[in-house]
């Protein structure tokens, strides 16, 4: 099993969501969250005054696929969350070593 961690722009999450779930994988963990990578934010005025945006909003997916499904999640992924412009995000991709459904007690890949 490998967990997938990805960061995308917010405006991009249904088109995200519904990718994944054209593929078959139903569970997925949001999470709101700020950063900034190589474009180190921006500047915005605001009644006359600049200010410095250091931190821009992104969204944190996190999904546990078997490996057979890892890399069409991906692809799936980079399809949607792609607009072609800086900051479209990053995919990080680990391995899982066990999975426990807390309900039954299933493990693996069962579990997922």
């Amino acid at each position: 099993m490998k967990k997938i961690e990805a960061i995308i722009k917010p405006f991009k999450l249904d088109e995200v969501k519904d990718a994944l779930h054209e593929i078959g994988l139903m569970g997925i963990t949001v999470i709101e969250a700020k950063g900034f990578g190589r474009q180190k934010g921006h500047t915005e005025l605001y009644r006359g005054a600049e200010y410095i945006i250091d931190f821009l909003p992104k969204v944190k997916l996190e999904i546990v696929c078997p490996d057979d499904m890892t890399e069409r999640a991906i692809e799936a992924i980079m399809g949607a969350a792609r607009t072609g412009r800086i900051g479209d995000g990053k995919i990080f991709v680990t391995p899982v070593t066990d999975v426990i459904r807390i309900r039954t007690g299933e493990r693996g890949d069962d579990a997922v």
